[in-house]
């Protein structure tokens, strides 16, 4: 096929991930990617593109709705809104024929993750979901040595997410994602990266699943003596909170603007950074609340437990009580395990019998930044497809691919809310 290059790309939502991740990549990658067109209601924000990446003023909208009104701008959108926006702007862009690049989660209720399903289709476009994780060396290595047959056959997978305590404050509690009528439900919003991979590793489609999880701390009734509803406030409990936002945002040695990071979190709370804007956002906005006097409503843990067609037993935790974030997983197998820690970027292949192998991804001389070098590959082969080979990878996260693990975000939720009373997949999938 003749290339294409560069593929020319319309990114709909400035927020971090578009703004922060993938138009970054056509700075990485000049020669594969260029900005069409943006939109964005934030005027900073959608300025601050146009200027460092040359956008045209008449190629800047307010809104996804002016900019897929218009014929098509550019051969690739990148749908980057907030969750309840998806569906909305995904149809729009895929009936103006662009092919997609979708945020997770593809949408938040099963009926619009249809709905894109069937417009694709019919449009003719292709949808890749920014399932990133895949796209880690990190899973790399992982799938590689189920293929291999290093460890035989896969018996049973169990994955924990460690969401990470101030994580949780700042995006579920404090952000966001805090209310599923605003966002979606903790499950999908957070962790569907999770589940797909977990379908990716097995190689099987769920049969049947159950969960349990609830919001077990962040509530008012949690609050410890003298806590104000502000952290600038006046709290009495402010030196032993690990929740303070003057911790999180000012002093921590890892996502503190007085420490040197003016990334994220600190950009969501100001597009500059700076001890002063940073100040300013903890005393005014959101960000500054106590995490047990907010309006959350999503889970702080649970756990979904899935039995796949071949009999493969699956288990997901995720929780916001861990000391980082990060992912560790136990592939257990019929002649040895895989056991491996995300946040050490170390595998552990260990045949029964035999000696173990432990591979420091660290060292495999690859780009580790964001999800753990994902964010980067995942643009790059979506950008291979559309300008050189006109192929998606094996391990492409196409929406068909991508929509089991919303089919079992979905059909656990059902669960939870029921108990934990098991859901048979066929029925969620009819």
């Amino acid at each position: 096929m003749k290339q294409q290059y560069p593929v020319t790309v319309a990114i709909c939502g400035l927020g971090s991930r578009g703004k922060d991740t993938y138009a970054k990549m056509a700075q990485i990658l000049p020669e594969k990617m260029r900005i069409a067109a943006v939109a964005e209601p934030d005027e900073e924000k959608r300025c601050a593109v146009r200027d460092l990446y040359g956008v045209p003023e008449d190629m800047c909208f307010h809104t996804g709705e002016e900019m897929f009104a218009r014929e098509r701008l550019a051969d690739v959108a990148f749908i980057c809104t907030q969750d309840r926006q998806h569906v909305g702007h995904a149809v729009a862009a895929l009936r103006a024929g662009y092919h997609l690049l979708l945020e997770k989660p593809i949408a938040v209720a099963m009926e619009d993750v249809r709905l894109i399903e069937r417009t694709a289709q019919e449009m003719g476009r292709s949808v890749v979901v920014c399932h990133v994780l895949r796209y880690a060396p990190f899973f790399e290595v992982i799938r590689a040595a189920i293929e291999r047959g290093e460890v035989g056959e896969v018996a049973c997978i169990q994955a924990l997410e460690h969401v990470g305590y101030w994580h949780q404050a700042h995006s579920f509690v404090r952000g966001n994602w805090r209310r599923e009528d605003e966002s979606a439900f903790m499950l999908l919003a957070k962790c569907c990266h999770d589940l797909d991979y977990l379908v990716w590793l097995s190689g099987q489609r769920c049969a049947r699943v159950s969960s349990f999880g609830s919001l077990r701390h962040f509530r008012p009734e949690h609050a410890p003596e003298g806590a104000a509803a502000r952290c600038t406030a006046g709290c009495a409990a402010k030196d032993s909170c690990p929740y303070d936002a003057e911790k999180i945002y000012l002093t921590n040695e890892k996502t503190g603007v007085l420490a040197g990071n003016t990334g994220w979190p600190c950009n969501i709370l100001s597009q500059n950074p700076t001890e002063a804007t940073i100040r300013e956002a903890i005393e005014h906005g959101p960000y500054g609340r106590c995490v047990y006097a907010c309006d959350n409503d999503v889970v702080d843990s649970q756990i979904v437990n899935m039995e796949m067609e071949d009999g493969t037993l699956c288990q997901l935790m995720m929780t916001a009580f861990s000391a980082h974030g990060g992912r560790t997983i136990r592939v257990m197998s019929t002649r040895g395990s895989i056991e491996a820690d995300m946040n050490e970027n170390i595998v552990r292949i260990m045949p029964f019998g035999g000696e173990a192998q432990v591979i420091d991804v660290a060292k495999l001389g690859r780009d580790l930044a964001g999800h753990g070098g994902g964010d980067g590959r995942l643009v790059e082969e979506l950008l291979t497809m559309h300008g050189d080979t006109g192929r998606p990878t094996a391990r492409m996260t196409t929406l068909q691919s991508s929509a089991e693990s919303h089919y079992i975000a979905f059909a656990a939720e059902q669960s939870r809310r029921n108990g934990g009373a098991a859901v048979e997949m066929r029925s969620v999938r009819e």
